[in-house]
């Protein structure tokens, strides 16, 4: 509203999410997108999409904390990389229109607080593990840009700074990676500070088997019952999808 420089109208929203909270998945930059966009465009739609960031990052600030890597995605749509904050430089890194890139989501039923496993990452990082972990960041980047899927779910299985610290506080969650990868899945990770795990597939049919697997090892490996879903690629973002005059 601020930023739209509307003073005298006050606002009543109602969401209705699929999200599960605490769930890795982004809940919270879901609900800041989903309203940023809604009320940009109940008075004519004056932002572009760097100042919807900027008003989403307001919302999230008060929840999960001042970060745009949910929410510029969702607002932008695709992958985004946060080069700066101040002043904030967002790139949009484009996925090739003519491959299709598709994300296995499974989401266990367990709380993995956001503030305790921040609270599990290493206060410190030893130098080799750092210039490993610039290297996947660079080799996601290149991947993202090719369309390369295999090197893509290579870098995002990569990690030797966050995911061993945070693996072990996730029932069953090193047996689930081991599981997608074994499925036929380009990579394998923890979505956010979890608990859903991700992988990386190519084609619906691989997709809904490696979801198989991942919710069976789960369930094996630690104890869990889980839900898998088999996404696309996003590449628009949120937007108005339809309105009711009144």
């Amino acid at each position: 509203m601020k930023l739209l420089n509307i003073r005298s109208v006050g606002l009543s929203l109602s969401l209705e999410k699929g999200l599960p909270l605490g769930s890795g998945l982004g809940s919270s930059a879901a609900s800041a997108a989903a309203a940023a966009v809604a009320v940009n465009e109940l008075f004519g739609g004056k932002l572009d999409s760097r100042e919807l960031v900027l008003a989403g990052l307001e919302s999230e600030a008060k929840v999960s904390g001042y970060h745009a890597d949910n929410i510029a995605p969702a607002i932008m749509g695709g992958f985004v990389l946060i080069r700066s904050y101040d002043p904030l430089e967002l790139m949009r890194l484009e996925f090739p229109a003519d491959k299709e890139l598709l994300f296995v989501l499974v989401s266990p039923e367990f709380e993995a607080p956001t503030k305790k496993m921040r609270a599990a990452l290493p206060l410190e990082i030893a130098m080799p593990h750092h210039v490993w972990n610039c290297s996947q960041a660079g080799a996601l980047v290149a991947s993202i840009l090719g369309g390369d899927l295999a090197g893509l779910g290579k870098a995002l299985s990569s990690d030797k700074i966050v995911e061993p610290k945070r693996a072990p506080l996730i029932p069953g969650m090193e047996g689930v990676k081991k599981a997608a990868l074994e499925a036929g899945a380009f990579g394998c990770t923890i979505s956010g500070a979890g608990p859903t795990a991700v992988a990386v597939v190519e084609g619906e049919e691989r997709g809904e088997e490696v979801g198989k697997r991942m919710v069976e090892a789960f369930r094996r490996e630690g104890n869990l019952e889980s839900v898998a879903m088999v996404k696309r690629l996003d590449r628009i973002g949120a937007r108005l999808v339809s309105s009711v005059a009144r």
